[in-house]
């Protein structure tokens, strides 16, 4: 392992950890940003450089900024109450967990991690993975932009709702 592979692991799952600790949804959401950020630096350090940079501009441009544009829009007030942790939900979640670890843990196991047996690479360069994706599968493209304009004008919407709701109950 190289140092860079440290670094980019230690920021990545540092990130992570401390995102999910945090009880203030911005914070962890900003703190995403990092893990992404650092997913696509340790493509980079794999070289996949059109995988760094699909995840640059979908993940810590698109979708972090969707999820902080859909929390500040839909955000409760100061004197929402907050649920109890109750044990079923700790307990699913570790769940969860461990069947996502256990098939990760599977698929490294089942991996050649030595260039004597693995398998020779495909050889595909950025231009023809960028050809296949605007050509056959440009429409998948569009429809996951589709999704993305319909979750935040979603998060618009329930929005506008919280806020005549609030008004009505001031009034």
């Amino acid at each position: 392992m190289t140092l860079a592979l440290i670094l980019i692991a230690c920021v990545m799952l540092g990130s992570a950890a401390v995102a999910m600790s945090l009880r203030n949804l911005i914070h962890s959401a900003l703190l995403l940003v990092f893990t992404w950020a650092s997913i696509a630096a340790f493509y980079l350090w794999a070289g996949a450089q059109f995988i760094a940079f699909a995840q640059i501009l979908v993940y810590v441009g698109a979708v972090s900024m969707i999820v902080l544009f859909a929390m500040l829009l839909t955000r409760q007030g100061v004197d929402a109450p907050v649920e109890p942790e109750s044990i079923l939900r700790v307990l699913s979640a570790l769940l969860a967990a461990g069947g996502v670890a256990g098939i990760m843990i599977g698929a490294i196991l089942a991996t050649p991690l030595d260039t004597v047996t693995a398998a020779p690479e495909a050889g595909i360069s950025v231009k023809q993975l960028g050809e296949q994706l605007m050509g056959p599968h440009a429409a998948a493209l569009l429809i996951v932009g589709i999704i993305l304009t319909v979750a935040l004008l979603g998060a618009v919407v329930l929005a506008a709702v919280d806020s005549k709701a609030q008004t009505e109950d001031l009034t």
